[in-house]
C-alpha cells in the first residue's frame, strides 16, 4: 500500500495520547501504510508515532508489515477513518483491514492510554512539519477547515452514491470481491444478482448489515484492502513476447533472472523465498505427458500432494516441511504453456493469492513459444539450470488389460517391484489392489475410475494343444503408445519342466509384452504373459513364452481377490480381425516410474 502525501498535517484537538484500548472481540485497527522490510517499517512507525496516538506495527499474512492506529470499536474506527482522511492526517487509501490479515503485533508506541475526544471534534493546525512520504520534500503547514461530523449513510444515500460510480469503479469493486472470495463471475462492471450476493456475503463476513449495497465507507474498506494486498505482492501484468505468455506476476516478490528453455526463470526478491518459472515450449499431448512425468520425477515437486494428468493439461502440487510447489500447464494447439511456483510452506496464504492471480491472468500470445535455442549453453549448464528436468525414462514399461468396469487392470507383478509411481496409459495413477506372488500377477486400481470399452472374460479351461493364441501388449515399451498383436499357438498347461501354475505358448514376445493378455480362439482369456525367460536355471528356447493360466487365476481370485468374469470354453472361433480388435480394446500400457 503506497503512502499518500498529506497536503497538511492537522491533529484532532485533545487527541494527543494513545487511543484507549478497546477490550473484547470487536476491536479493529486503521491501516495507514505497509512496508516490505522491518527496517523500513520501523522508520515509518517512529515517524507516525510522533504525530498520531496508538500507532502499532503488525506483520501481515502477506509477510509485509502494516503501520496501523487503534484499537477502536468497529463503528468508531469507521468514523475515525472518515475524519482522519478528511483532515488529511492519513493517506486517502487508508482502510480498516480484516483482522484475519493481521498476524502478530511486532511494534507499539508504548504510549499511555488516553480517552479519545468526541467524534467530530474541531480540528486544529499544528506547528510541526507535515509527515511526508519517504523522499518527499518537507513543506510548510497549511491549516484546514474543521469538517462537520460524518453522518452514517442511509441505504438510500448508499444507492444514490452507487449510481455515481464509473464503470471502472464498479469493476474495481468486483475485482475486490473476487479477491475476497465472494465473487466468481466475470469482471464486467455490471451489478447483477451475482454481484449483489457477493456484496451481501462480504458485508455479513465483516459484521455489516447485508444489504447488497455498499456504503461509501464500506466501498473504501473493501477496495482499499484489495489494493493494499495487490500492492504488497507487486502484482503486475507482464507480456513476455519471447515466451508467448501474458500473466499477472508478483513482481514485489520475484524478479526476472534468465531464460532457460523451456523455462523463464524468476528468482526471489526482497527475501521473499518465492521462485517462479513460466513454462513455454512447442509440443503435443505426448510431450505434455513427458513434461508432467519429468516434473513429477525430478524432485522439484515434493511427492506428497495432489496431481492430475488429463487430455490437454496437467496440475501438480507437493508440500514438505519447508516448501510447497504448484505447477500447471495446458496444451494450446502446438504450444505447451504454464507455470511452476515454489514458495515457503509457511506462506501458504500468500502463495494462494499469487496462484489465483497467475491462473486468472494467464494466457498465450499467438503461436509464439520459447525457442529451445534461445540461450546457447552447454548441456551440463542446461541440466543445472533446469534442476534435473531432462527427460527421464520410465523404470519399466509393460502391458496389462482391463478386468472390470471400474478400470482395474491385471498385469505382471515382478516388473512393478521398486516402482514409486505407476500409471495406466501414461495418464492415470494407479496402485496395487491385489497381488499373487506364486502366479506372478498384480491388479492395479486407478486413482480415478475409468470406463473401458470392454473387459476380459476368463476361460474356465485351457484350449487344446495347438489352438490359436493371440497376445495383445505394448511390445515397444514406452516408445509407442499403441498396442501390438502377435499370433502363436497354445502348447501345454504346464511349464516345459512340468512346473504347475504355468502354461507354455509357442510365441515370440518382448520384455514389454509382460503382463499382456493372451486370448484363445474364442476370444476368452487363457492367460497372462509372464516376464520369465528361464525354467530351472535353463533359458527358454527362442519363440517359447510362459503364461499364468486362466483356470488358476480364477481359483486364486475367488478367495479374497478381484471379481473376475468367468466363462466356459465355447466352440465358437472368432476371425483373426475380431481377435485383433478385442485384444487392442483390452490392452493397457503400464508405466512404472521410480
Amino acid at each position: 500500500m503506497r503512502l499518500g502525501t498529506a497536503t497538511a498535517l492537522v491533529a484532532l484537538a485533545g487527541w494527543t495520547g494513545a487511543v484507549r484500548a478497546q477490550e473484547g472481540a470487536g476491536q479493529v485497527w486503521i491501516q495507514i501504510e505497509a512496508r516490505n522490510s522491518l527496517p523500513a517499517a520501523e522508520e515509518r512507525l517512529q515517524r507516525w508515532s510522533a504525530q498520531l496516538p496508538g500507532v502499532t506495527g503488525f506483520r501481515l499474512s502477506s509477510g509485509w508489515i502494516a503501520v496501523a492506529i487503534g484499537p477502536f470499536s468497529s463503528d468508531e474506527a469507521r468514523a475515525r477513518l472518515s475524519e482522519l482522511r478528511a483532515a488529511g492526517m492519513i493517506p486517502a487509501d487508508s482502510y480498516i483491514p480484516d483482522n484475519r490479515l493481521l498476524r502478530e503485533q511486532i511494534w507499539s508506541d508504548g504510549g499511555s492510554a488516553y480517552a479519545a475526544p468526541p467524534l467530530g471534534a474541531p480540528i486544529a493546525p499544528v506547528t510541526e512539519a507535515p509527515l511526508a512520504a519517504p523522499g518527499a520534500p518537507e513543506t510548510g503547514v497549511v491549516a484546514t477547515e474543521a469538517p462537520a461530523e460524518t453522518p452514517i449513510e442511509t441505504l438510500a444515500q448508499s444507492r444514490a452514491a452507487e449510481t455515481r460510480l464509473t464503470r471502472q469503479d464498479r469493476r474495481d469493486i468486483q475485482e475486490a470481491l473476487a479477491w475476497a472470495g465472494t465473487y466468481t463471475s466475470g469482471i464486467d462492471g455490471a451489478f447483477g444478482p451475482g454481484t449483489r450476493a457477493a456484496i451481501s456475503e462480504w458485508q455479513g463476513r465483516m459484521d455489516y448489515d447485508p444489504t447488497g449495497v455498499l456504503s461509501t465507507a464500506q466501498r473504501a474498506e473493501l477496495v482499499g484492502a484489495w489494493r493494499a494486498e495487490v500492492t504488497a505482492l507487486g502484482l503486475e501484468t507482464v507480456k513476455d513476447e519471447e515466451a508467448g505468455i501474458q500473466a499477472v506476476l508478483p513482481l514485489g516478490l520475484v524478479e526476472f533472472d534468465r531464460y532457460a528453455p523451456p523455462f523463464v526463470l524468476y528468482r526471489p526478491k526482497a527475501g521473499s523465498g518465492m521462485e517462479l518459472r513460466l513454462i513455454s515450449q512447442p509440443g503435443d499431448q505426448a510431450l505434455l505427458e513427458a513434461l508432467y512425468h519429468d516434473l513429477a520425477a525430478s524432485g522439484l515437486v515434493p511427492a506428497e500432494g495432489p496431481r492430475e494428468l488429463r487430455r490437454g493439461g496437467f496440475s501438480l502440487s507437493g508440500r514438505d516441511g519447508a516448501v510447497e510447489v504448484h505447477a500447471r500447464a495446458e496444451l494450446d494447439g502446438s504450444a505447451i504453456r504454464g507455470w511452476l511456483l515454489r514458495a515457503p510452506a509457511a506462506e501458504a496464504e500468500r502463495s494462494l493469492r499469487v496462484m489465483q492471480s497467475l491462473s486468472a491472468g494467464f494466457k498465450g500470445l499467438g503461436r509464439q513459444v520459447l525457442d529451445p535455442g534461445l540461450v546457447p549453453i552447454d548441456e551440463g549448464l542446461r541440466a543445472r539450470l533446469q534442476n534435473g528436468l531432462e527427460p527421464a525414462p520410465p523404470r519399466a514399461a509393460l502391458s496389462g488389460f482391463y478386468i472390470d468396469a471400474s478400470g482395474q487392470v491385471m498385469t505382471a507383478l515382478t516388473p512393478l517391484q521398486g516402482c514409486r509411481e505407476v500409471y495406466l496409459d501414461n495418464v492415470t495413477r494407479a496402485g496395487i489392489s491385489w497381488q499373487d506372488a506364486d502366479l506372478g500377477l498384480a491388479v492395479l486400481r486407478p486413482e480415478s475410475p475409468l470406463a473401458p470399452a470392454v473387459v476380459a472374460g476368463f476361460a474356465a479351461a485351457l484350449p487344446a494343444k495347438g489352438a490359436e493364441a493371440v497376445l495383445s501388449g505394448f511390445s515397444f515399451g514406452a516408445g509407442l503408445s499403441l498396442p501390438s498383436v502377435s499370433f502363436g499357438r497354445f502348447e501345454t498347461g504346464t511349464a516345459p519342466d512340468g512346473t504347475p501354475g504355468r502354461a507354455t505358448l509357442r510365441m515370440t514376445a518382448t520384455d514389454a509384452d509382460a503382463g499382456g493378455v493372451v486370448l484363445g480362439p474364442d476370444g476368452l482369456v487363457i492367460g497372462v504373459l509372464l516376464p520369465e525367460t528361464e525354467v530351472a536355471g535353463t533359458a527358454l528356447p527362442e519363440g517359447v513364452a510362459l503364461i499364468a493360466p486362466a483356470p488358476q487365476i480364477l481359483q486364486r481370485a475367488s478367495t479374497g481377490g478381484p471379481r473376475l468374469q468367468a466363462a466356459p470354453v465355447t466352440a465358437g472361433v472368432k476371425a483373426p480381425e475380431d481377435l485383433t480388435r478385442m485384444g487392442s480394446d483390452l490392452a493397457v500400457q503400464v508405466i512404472c516410474r521410480s
